[in-house]
């Protein structure tokens, strides 16, 4: 078994995986069937409460139809008739009157009530103009239909509708209204008009109110709480269809339509074992013979998979932790079937090519740099005395000029200490001088060192709490970590922003020290490359991000040099962090919050 090729072992993977098809297909087939009767259920509840909304929506629709011929009657082409004249009218109306039993009513185009058919205490005369389907009805001159309303006057559940009364100038005269008790009208099919089994409820979304249980008593029923009713907060959930449990475990299958008109939501559910019931009955003979025979394939195919793979899950594991520690002399083990030995081999040369290309590289740049350093300090030292007025008061055109380059000289020279500080570090030639160093101080100092950027950035910085424990670091490479971090956190801090430094134990013998902004952080997808060198993460700020994308990556080599270690979280913003060896002095924390501006 040991020197079977991963092509065999595959193949024998294969030829059990030809019979576990057949098998996994038989399964596949019920589920499909499980499927279908769910979409045929499914369909039914959509296609159930469809037709439920659209005989809602005929019988409004009728009513609309029939009031807006009333309205062609209430004038005589200029002004509205008589209010005689219209009371009569009204009298006369028996189709009419039954469509809407709550009564009829004509309204003034100030929305006054002026005449109904039914006598109802304190209505003529009342202004409604302050409804929202008055307002609407107004504003468009069309024909309204409300959502369920408690009656002004009456106190009950009522639905009312309006059709504009116009002239033949098109002059808005009034309005004739009809309303219908949501309580007693018929418009609404109850639950004991459907299946048994099955659920139905009308709900209303403007207003969260259950309109199938409108009542003399329940004028406007609340829907449940969220989390009470499962298949309700599920029709509300915006999917018009689907699967839904409630608190007893019992899967539904509902449907919902929605009825604009009147802003009102149909939903329609069946348990779910109508779909379940015809497919298990068949399958269950089934499962219980091939339980055995899938268990027992099932084993081998593990174990058959273990075997092939474990030799590549060890390659793969010891290449991530050659990669993590960078190129070094280690190289994988040439053990294994021959393709693995194989793969191994062309790593490693693979590898070793690698390391050579990164030798080359390393040199070339610690080289240029080198050359460029001298040419470009004596041409800083030259821009510095043109700009002090060493060689006379320069036109202002020519100091602006002076001025450009000697930023961007300055620029460059940044950026050839970055490649010779990380060519150092990366070789082990950096220079450490360890001593007992106080964090608070080191962290004022560097505050102090970058106020000028602070404060033309506008960014306060907020000095923290700070441990009492002094800390073994390099000075000078300790405040060069600290000034990239407060750095980059000005630059990356939103407007109004702050930065904050605090200092801190986190365990014993060990001290970290936190630069945070209030900034948008690190991109996720960015992390793994974040203390690389050459990585910078793109960002929708409009300050300038100039840089090499070094400074991160010589921290973390700055940091293990002085047998510490750098890291970043966010936490309302971005924090960077530096922990470092701690001495045995220690003493209680200071209170913080001291500000630099």
């Amino acid at each position: 078994m040991r020197n079977l090729s991963i092509g065999s072992r595959v193949a024998l993977i294969a030829v059990l995986s030809s019979f576990l098809t057949v098998v996994v297909l038989s399964a596949t087939a019920y589920n499909e069937l499980i499927r279908d009767f769910e979409n045929v259920l499914t369909q039914r509840q959509l296609l159930d409460a469809e037709s439920i909304a659209n005989r809602v929506d005929q019988q409004l629709q009728v009513r609309i139809q029939a009031l807006g011929a009333l309205a062609t009657t209430l004038t005589d082409g200029k002004n509205l008739l008589s209010q005689d004249r219209i009371e009569a009218l009204l009298g006369r109306q028996p189709g009419l009157s039954e469509y809407f039993r709550a009564g009829l009513l004509v309204l003034d185009e100030d929305s006054v009530a002026i005449a109904e058919n039914i006598y109802v205490p304190g209505r003529i005369g009342t202004s409604y103009a302050d409804r929202q389907h008055f307002r609407e009805a107004y504003k468009t001159r069309m024909p309204v239909i409300s959502r369920p309303i408690i009656g002004r006057t009456t106190g009950l559940p009522l639905l009312s509708f309006l059709y504009p009364v116009q002239s033949d100038d098109g002059d808005l005269l009034g309005f004739a209204g009809g309303i219908i008790n949501l309580a007693e009208s018929g418009i609404i099919p109850r639950q004991q008009e459907t299946s048994s089994e099955a659920l139905f409820k009308v709900i209303d979304t403007g207003h969260f109110v259950q309109v199938d249980t409108l009542s003399g008593v329940n004028t406007m029923p609340d829907l449940p709480p969220p989390g009470e009713d499962l298949i309700i907060d599920a029709a509300l959930s915006g999917q018009t269809s689907g699967v839904v449990s409630d608190h007893s475990g019992k899967k539904w299958i509902y449907a919902t339509q929605h009825l604009e008109r009147v802003g009102w939501m149909f939903l329609r559910a069946v348990p779910y074992k109508q779909a379940t019931q015809p497919a298990r009955a068949s399958f269950d003979q089934f499962l219980a013979a091939s339980a055995v025979a899938l268990f027992v394939l099932a084993a081998i195919a593990w174990l058959l998979a273990r075997a092939t793979t474990r030799p590549l899950e060890r390659m793969s594991l010891r290449i991530r932790e050659m990669a993590k520690e960078g190129f070094t002399a280690n190289r994988l083990s040439l053990k294994g079937p021959p393709e693995v030995r194989n793969v191994a081999r062309a790593f490693n040369k693979l590898m070793k090519e690698r390391e050579a290309l990164d030798i080359m590289k390393d040199d070339f740049v610690s080289t240029v740099s080198h050359e460029l350093r001298t040419p470009l300090t004596s041409i800083n030292g030259s821009l510095k005395l043109l700009r002090s007025g060493a060689a006379g008061k320069l036109p202002d055109k020519a100091d602006s000029m002076v001025d450009v380059a000697f930023r961007n000289s300055e620029q460059l020279q940044r950026l050839i200490s970055d490649l010779l500080d990380f060519n150092k570090a990366m070789a082990g030639q950096m220079p450490i001088d360890l001593q007992t160093v106080d964090p608070e101080t080191a962290i004022r100092d560097a505050c102090d060192g970058n106020g000028a950027m602070a404060k033309h950035y506008r960014i306060p910085l907020r000095l923290g709490s700070c441990i009492k424990e002094s800390v073994i670091a390099d000075p000078s490479r300790l405040r060069q970590i600290l000034d990239n971090f407060i750095s980059n956190a000005i630059k990356f801090s939103p407007v109004d922003g702050s930065v904050r430094i605090w200092s801190e134990s986190t365990t014993t013998g060990i001290v970290r020290i936190t630069v945070s902004d209030e900034g948008s952080g690190i991109p996720e997808s960015f992390l793994p490359r974040l203390f690389q060198r050459f990585a910078q993460a793109e960002s929708g700020s409009t300050r300038a991000r100039a840089g090499t994308g070094l400074g991160l990556a010589i921290t973390r080599e700055l940091a293990a040099l002085m047998a510490g270690e750098v890291g970043y979280y966010y936490h309302n913003g971005a924090h960077f962090w530096i922990e470092l060896p701690a001495t045995d002095t220690k003493t209680p924390q200071t209170g913080g919050d001291d500000e630099k501006p």
